[in-house]
C-alpha cells in the first residue's frame, strides 16, 4: 500500500497504542501460566505471532467479546512439542523469546519467518541454549533462522553478550524461572537497550516471578542476570493491563513538534510512566527545543511546534527511536549526531543505513558512519519524493512525519507495515488533521 501524505498541521488529542514490548512478553508470560487475562494489550502483526505461538505450545489464546483483552490458557511451564512449524512471521521478538519456550519442550521445535526475520542474527542465543544442554540449531548453519531447537532445558549457568540483543536475555531469563535449577546469565558485553530487561523485570515480578540483575539495581550496569527455577507464573488477581507505547508516542510527538498548528496543539494520552527506555523521546525533544510538558500522574504529553536545534543522542539503550530523532534531525537547524546505533543494524532492516538513504531521496544530508549517523539539518531542505518503508514499521511512521514538513507530496511505499505495531497510525494522524491518503 502506498501513502501519499502532503504538508500539514496537526492538533487534536490522541491516545498512545498499547506497548508491543509489554504485550509480547505478557502473552508468553500468561502462556507459562496456567491461566490468565492480559488487558489492554496491542492487538497487531507482531502480537499476534507470540499468540499463535502460545498456542502451538499448547495453550489457548482468544481475543475477548469486548475486543479489549486476550484470554489466555496457558501450558502453566509444560510447553508441548509444536506439531507444526512455528512461523514467527516478521517479529524478531517473538522469535527469540520463544525460542527459550521451545528448549523446555521434550522433543524438537522448527522456527521459521519472513525473508527479513530469517537475516537476523540468533546466533548467541542458540550458542547459549547448547551451553546449557539443549541442542539449538541454524539450519543453514549461519546463526539465523530457521531454527531447530530440541529440549528439555533443566537450566544453569551460561555466558552470553549484551550488545547484539537484549531478547536474549529476556528469552533465558522468561524459561528460566520454570525449570529445575533456574538460570544463571553472565555478560561478556556490555548490555545495549537495557531498559527493555527492565521491562522483563518489571512484568516478572507483576507475574510473581522473581529474577534478578547482579551487581545492578536495574539492567543498566548489570554483570549479569539470575532466575531461580521452580517457579509459577502467577499474575495477581490473573490480570494483567499492558501500558501505552512509547515508541509509538515517538512519532505523535514528533508531529506535534514539526507539524502543531501552535506551541501546545497535540494531547497524548496514556503516557504513563514505566520501565520503557524509549519515553526519552520526551526529554529528547526537549532538549531540541520542542514546546512539551508530561503531566506523568496524568499520564498526558501536550506538545506544539517549535524551532528545532539539533542535538547528540546515544541511542545504546533505545534503538528503536532512532528513526523518530533522524526525522527531527532533517527537520531541525544544526545537527544531530545519533551515536552508539550499530546494533540498530540488525532490526528489521538495517535502519541506520535506511533513513540515511530514505531522508536522502527528500533532500536531508546525512553523513553515515558504522556507530554514528549524523543529520545536516541547516543543509536539509525537504521535497516530495517516493521513498521506501522498507517494510519496517518504524521507517514508514518516521518518514510519515518528514512528509508532513516536507513540499509537495510524499509517498511512502509498504505503509500497510504499520500494523505491526501500530495499526491506527494513519487514521490517528488523519483524525489530528493530516492530509493522509492511503491508496492500495
Amino acid at each position: 500500500m502506498d501513502v501519499h501524505v502532503t504538508p500539514s498541521s496537526v492538533q487534536g488529542t490522541a491516545r498512545a497504542p498499547p506497548s508491543k514490548s509489554y504485550t509480547h512478553r505478557a502473552i508468553l508470560a500468561a502462556g507459562y501460566s496456567d491461566g490468565a487475562t492480559v488487558r489492554s494489550p496491542l492487538f497487531s502483526a507482531d502480537t499476534n505471532a507470540t499468540a499463535r505461538a502460545v498456542s502451538a505450545f499448547g495453550g489457548q489464546v482468544a481475543r475477548d467479546a469486548d475486543g479489549n483483552t486476550f484470554e489466555v490458557v496457558g501450558f502453566d511451564g509444560r510447553p508441548a512439542v509444536p506439531e507444526d512449524v512455528i512461523d514467527c512471521e516478521n517479529s524478531g521478538t517473538t522469535m527469540r523469546l520463544v525460542t527459550g519456550t521451545a528448549a523446555l519442550g521434550d522433543g524438537g521445535t522448527v522456527l521459521t519467518g519472513d525473508g527479513s526475520l530469517r537475516s537476523r542474527p540468533q546466533g548467541p542465543l542458540l550458542t547459549a541454549l547448547d551451553e546449557l544442554g539443549v541442542r539449538a540449531e541454524s539450519t543453514r548453519g549461519n546463526g539465523q533462522a530457521p531454527l531447530v531447537v530440541f529440549g528439555p532445558l533443566s537450566g544453569g549457568e551460561v555466558a552470553i553478550p549484551g550488545d547484539v540483543s537484549s531478547q536474549y536475555v529476556t528469552s533465558l531469563l522468561m524459561a528460566g524461572a520454570v525449570t529445575e535449577e533456574g538460570v544463571d546469565i553472565e555478560l561478556t558485553t556490555e548490555l545495549k537497550s537495557a531498559p527493555y530487561v527492565d521491562i522483563t523485570l518489571e512484568l516478572l515480578a507483576e507475574f510473581g516471578i522473581e529474577a534478578t540483575p547482579v551487581g545492578s539495581e536495574s539492567a543498566e550496569g548489570a554483570s549479569g542476570f539470575s532466575v531461580p527455577g521452580g517457579q509459577r507464573y502467577e499474575p495477581t488477581g490473573g490480570t494483567y493491563t499492558v501500558p501505552g507505547d512509547f515508541s509509538s508516542i515517538s512519532y505523535l510527538v514528533a508531529a506535534g513538534a514539526v507539524a502543531g498548528e501552535d506551541d501546545e496543539s497535540v494531547r497524548i494520552e496514556g503516557a504513563r510512566p514505566s520501565a520503557q527506555g524509549d519515553s526519552a523521546i520526551v526529554e529528547i525533544i526537549d532538549r531540541m527545543g520542542a514546546s512539551i510538558d508530561w503531566d506523568s500522574e496524568a499520564g498526558v504529553i501536550d506538545v506544539g511546534r517549535s524551532s528545532l536545534s539539533g542535538v547528540e543522542v546515544d541511542v545504546g539503550d533505545t534503538p528503536d527511536l532512532l528513526p523518530t530523532i533522524a526525522t527531527l534531525g532533517a527537520i531541525a537547524g544544526g545537527e544531530t549526531r545519533i551515536v552508539n546505533c550499530e546494533h540498530v543494524r540488525y532490526k528489521e532492516t538495517d535502519r541506520v543505513a535506511a533513513m540515511a538513504e530514505e531522508l536522502g531521496k527528500l533532500g536531508a544530508k546525512t553523513t553515515e558512519e558504522p556507530d554514528v549517523l549524523t543529520i545536516h539539518g541547516d543543509e536539509s531542505e525537504l521535497v516530495g519524493a517516493t521513498v521506501d518503508g522498507r517494510g519496517d514499521h518504524r521507517i514508514v511512521m518516521s518518514l510519515a512525519i518528514a512528509g508532513l514538513v516536507a513540499d509537495g507530496t510524499t509517498t511512502i511505499r509498504g505503509g500497510e507495515h504499520v500494523d505491526v505495531s501500530f495499526p491506527g497510525f494513519f487514521d490517528t494522524l488523519s483524525d489530528l488533521g493530516a492530509s493522509v491518503e492511503p491508496n492500495a
